[in-house]
């Protein structure tokens, strides 16, 4: 079993967070976990409180908010632990949560990264909305999770019980082994926030490490703590980085099929929301694709960089398409869902 695992907290301006979640989490990672608050250059008294109310929290402070990529990346940099968790302000840990995650990647050297099991804080009886029990993609680039399609919760009533290589691990709660995050170039800056962990684990996949779940490790995800389900601005990231992911990872072709494909799509789901009244999120879609054009030379720069694998020959693909099944067809549970 490894030595030791560090357990990174990414924290902006979250001192309500640090003082709800943090003294639980250092008690529930000891032995194994070493706890580390990675700051994106706070202007509250977060650091301040964790200096005088825990002082075996180690602490990297940041000279400016790089966002959760760029936040990590640089954090990464300072952390000598072979295993790191990094880990949302937001999460409350359970006891030995560690244990199941330091014994997978003891025994498989090629697990590159592993999330635990997420339920929903709020509601101990459902899963959680980001990452659930794994991970998975459709072959239109629509993520989705074990125990959660689109807005579906399902409740946790042990179905989902047996670790299982998947597409993506949630960022919520996610162990990296640092080897691999660094030889696949670690998070897409760019990116900011929301879709970085799967470009991530498919980088990974994409240079023959594994990735997986083990719900033997359960941890509870508050949600919403950055930002809101309901912002326009989680949207707009949500939007154009799916986009962006699409077109760094995939064959050319096969990028410009699936892209042209959401133009469609995403085009509905503008005209559902202008429907609703909801202008902003219209909008919030549209400044979406006009941002990821404007990227073109930037991403192709990026793109000629990395491997690219066509989505069916990727592990958790799901290789039809997951909005027709269920919207149309009624499939609402991951186990409804013919792989």
């Amino acid at each position: 079993m490894p030595k030791g695992i560090a357990v990174a907290v990414l924290n902006w301006n979250g001192l309500s967070l640090l003082q709800r979640f943090i003294g639980k989490l250092v008690q529930d990672s000891q032995p194994l976990g070493q706890v580390y608050i990675i700051d994106n250059d706070s202007s509250d008294e977060s650091m301040a409180w964790i200096k005088a109310n825990h002082p075996t929290v180690k602490l990297i402070q940041l000279d400016a908010n790089y966002g959760y990529a760029g936040g990590y990346n640089r954090g990464m940099e300072q952390i000598e632990e072979e295993l790191v968790v990094l880990i949302n302000s937001d999460i409350e840990s359970s006891p030995n949560w560690l244990e199941p995650i330091a014994k997978r990647f003891n025994a498989d050297p090629s697990l590159g990264a592993l999330q635990p099991k997420i339920l929903d804080l709020k509601d101990r009886s459902k899963f959680e909305y980001a990452g659930a029990a794994g991970g998975y993609m459709d072959h239109l680039g629509y993520a989705f999770c074990r125990g959660r399609l689109f807005e579906d919760l399902e409740e946790d009533q042990g179905q989902y019980e047996d670790f299982q290589e998947c597409f993506w691990a949630t960022g919520a709660c996610l162990a990296v082994r640092s080897s691999a995050f660094n030889e696949v170039g670690g998070l897409y800056d760019t990116l900011f926030a929301h879709m970085e962990e799967i470009d991530l684990c498919w980088k990974m996949q994409l240079n023959d490490w594994k990735v997986a779940v083990e719900p033997a490790s359960v941890v509870y995800h508050l949600g919403g703590a950055t930002l809101e389900s309901g912002s326009p601005r989680k949207t707009y990231l949500n939007f154009r980085n799916n986009l962006i992911i699409l077109f760094l990872n995939l064959p050319p072709l096969e990028s410009m099929r699936i892209i042209l494909s959401r133009l469609v799509l995403d085009g509905i789901a503008g005209i559902r929301f202008l429907s609703q009244g909801k202008i902003k999120f219209l909008w919030a879609i549209l400044r979406a694709h006009f941002a990821f054009y404007g990227l073109f030379n930037q991403l192709y720069r990026e793109r000629i960089k990395r491997k690219q694998k066509s989505l069916k020959d990727t592990k958790g693909v799901y290789h039809r398409a997951l909005i027709f099944d269920y919207f149309l067809k009624g499939k609402k549970k991951f186990s409804d869902l013919k792989f």
